[in-house]
This record gives C-alpha cells, sequence and structure tokens, in this order.
C-alpha cells in the first residue's frame, strides 16, 4: 500500500505541475490529434474458419460445428465424409475479425485476429484456411489465410499444466488481403465535418475561430462535437491538401474537471480544473482481532471421564484515533493532494474521502471509476 501511495503522490505531482504551465502558457495541441474528418473511419470485419494442422491440441468430437464444416470441405474437394466419422484433433473452428481502415483499396493487406469458439486447447503452430471476411452489409470485403501466431504456449502432463497468455487467441499479421475498395466520402456539397473525439464546447468554439482565422470564416460550430468547414476555391481540386492544412492549425483544448478512480489497483488520476470547497475531513480505522487458543480439559483421576480439547476465541477491538483537517477551498488540484496527505490518507482512504466530498457537493468535479 505504501508504495501505492507514492506511486500516486509522484503521478499527481507530474499532473500539478503540468496543470500549472498549462494554466501559465497553455498548450497548442494539432486539430489532427483532437478531431478526424468525418468518413475517415475503420469497418469491421468478421468470418468463420478452421485451423487446420494443430498437434492434437484442436476440438475434440464433441464439438459438433467444427466436424460438420470440416466435412462441408471436404464435400467441396469431392471427399465424401460425413460429420459423425470425423476423428480429427488438429482441427480448430475459429472466428476471425479484423478492422478495415479507411481508403484502403484492393490488394492490401490487413492483420486479423483468429479466435478459437470450440474447446481447442492451443492454436500454436496452425495453419488457416481461406477465410472470407464480412461487413456488416454482408459484402466480402477481405480473405484471410497463412500460419496463426499465438505469442504463448500451453503445456501439461500428468494432471499438472502451465500455459502462457491466451495460446487459443491467435494474430496474423498482414494476414488478410483486401478484395475490394472503401467508399469513403470525406466532401458533402462542398463541406467537411471534423468531429471531436472529446465534445467540449469550449474546444469546438477555439476549433472554429482558429479555422477562421486561418482561412476566413469558412467554419461552423453545430455542437461540442462536430465542426463543419466549408472548402475554399482554393483548394477545391485539392481536397487532400486542404485537410492537411486543418490538421496542422494548432488550437488550446479544454476539458471539465474529472477525477479518474481505479478501485482495483488503487490509482487515482486527477484532471488540472479540480477545485473544492471548504469541508472539514475525518479520517480514522477499525481494526478488529480475534484469537483462537486451544485449551486442554483433563479429567480427574479415576473419575472415568476422557481428556478434551476446547476452542476458546477472545476479539479484540481497536479503533484508531481519528485525525480531523478542515480542507480550505482552492482551485489548485496540489493543494487538494496535500491536505489529503497531511491526515495521512492511504490511496483507499483518498477513494472513499474523495467519493464522500462529491456527495456532500464539496467536490467540484466529475468522479469516473473504471
Amino acid at each position: 500500500m505504501r508504495r501505492v501511495a507514492v506511486i500516486f503522490i509522484v503521478v499527481v505531482w507530474t499532473l500539478t505541475s503540468l496543470a500549472t504551465a498549462m494554466a501559465a502558457t497553455g498548450v497548442a495541441t494539432r486539430i489532427k490529434d483532437v478531431a478526424k474528418v468525418q468518413g475517415d473511419r475503420p469497418n469491421q470485419l468478421v468470418g468463420y474458419g478452421l485451423v487446420l494442422g494443430l498437434n492434437g491440441t484442436g476440438d475434440s468430437n464433441k464439438t459438433l460445428q467444427t466436424m460438420q464444416s470440416l466435412s462441408s470441405m471436404l464435400s467441396a474437394f469431392g471427399v465424401t465424409v460425413s460429420a459423425a466419422q470425423m476423428q480429427a484433433k488438429n482441427v480448430a473452428a475459429v472466428m476471425v475479425t479484423a478492422s478495415l481502415p479507411a481508403f484502403v483499396k484492393a490488394g492490401d493487406t490487413i492483420d486479423i485476429t483468429v479466435s478459437s469458439m470450440g474447446d481447442a486447447k492451443n492454436l500454436q503452430g496452425g495453419m488457416l484456411l481461406q477465410t472470407p471476411l464480412k461487413a456488416a452489409n454482408g459484402q466480402i470485403y477481405a480473405v484471410g489465410q497463412g500460419p496463426v501466431v499465438t505469442g504463448g504456449f500451453s503445456a501439461g502432463s500428468g494432471g499438472s499444466s502451465q500455459s502462457k497468455n491466451f495460446p487459443t487467441v491467435g494474430m496474423m499479421p498482414n494476414g488478410a488481403i483486401v478484395e475490394r475498395d472503401v467508399a469513403t466520402q470525406l466532401v458533402n456539397n462542398g463541406i467537411i465535418t471534423l468531429s471531436l473525439s472529446q465534445p467540449d464546447f469550449v474546444t469546438a468554439n477555439r476549433m472554429r475561430a482558429a479555422i477562421d482565422h486561418r482561412f476566413g470564416g469558412q467554419s461552423v460550430a453545430h455542437d461540442p462535437g462536430t465542426v463543419s468547414v466549408t472548402v475554399p476555391n482554393q483548394y477545391e481540386n485539392n481536397v487532400v491538401g486542404f485537410v492537411a492544412a486543418l490538421g496542422e492549425i494548432t488550437i488550446e483544448t479544454d476539458n471539465i474537471a474529472k477525477i479518474i478512480i481505479n478501485e482495483r489497483t488503487g490509482t487515482i488520476v486527477m484532471g488540472a480544473h479540480v477545485t473544492i470547497d471548504e469541508v472539514a475531513v475525518a479520517q480514522g480505522g477499525l481494526s478488529i482481532r480475534i484469537n483462537n487458543t486451544q485449551d486442554v480439559s483433563q479429567p480427574s483421576a479415576l473419575s472415568g471421564g476422557s481428556t478434551l480439547t476446547t476452542s476458546n476465541k477472545t476479539v479484540d477491538v481497536k479503533e484508531d484515533k481519528a485525525h480531523i483537517m478542515v480542507l480550505p477551498a482552492t482551485v489548485n488540484v496540489g493543494d487538494v493532494v496535500n491536505a489529503l496527505n497531511a491526515i495521512g490518507a492511504t490511496p483507499r482512504d483518498i477513494i472513499a474521502i474523495l467519493q464522500a466530498m462529491k456527495a456532500a457537493g464539496a467536490l467540484h468535479a466529475e468522479l469516473q471509476i473504471i
């Protein structure tokens, strides 16, 4: 816990220093780093296939879809074998997924992920058979085939086993060939629309002002997440150049006050705009200790009794002295950290204190628990 506390202090003090620098000078961020052009988006692909060549680590005969798929594949090559006759443990049924980037062309290659959907133990060393990959519209956009790379292993003998990573999921870099171009439209009626990755009214307005300053009254901020820009006449035949020029424009971003809490690891990250009102905080602990002792009950001589072992439990309750401190109103995240550290609060205590302060209305920030 002490190590987590040290990490917490270092992280928050680093953020405090950055926040102070940002407040003093402002940080210039390119538009291409905080927004993207609508239409420039990937598309998800999925397919069903078979992985062959496994060393006895494939699906068992209980996995009916594997046996049926293998029988159907063989029938396409003129081999007639029923699913009930299959005894192949070197085959695994898999789902193949991929992300098809925008602007790819037929003949380009993309990465794919192969995941076992049966009871296969390991896909290491397997070969994916030709697998069509479809989009949500049912059209085939890529075809995958080749060796599967798991990046892990699974081994066992005599009832004991060891494994590393997830050997039932494999990657295939450049494992699929794109078969169809993706239709992408960047300009609609002479207008390009930018979408902010983190919608914010202030950031959207600053983006509109920066674009107008650069190109002269060409943009409109419709909402905190969307800014539309009219393509100037000089860029009518050079849309790529115009998008590149837009992306290089620098602005100062703005975000709401937010505190991210990970209760599983005790990690807390505070933003630069976190403020508190004056509030009193008491921090203490209650510990309960139960002791179990064994006593022997020995009967007197010639009594005919037997020796017995009895269990005696004692409960010791200790309540630590609470530390009470008044936290003054502040607009600096560093002051919040100093005040909480001054009362000796651990990261777990700080999480509870922040939640209580938010419930009391003294903390002006959004709490996000992950």
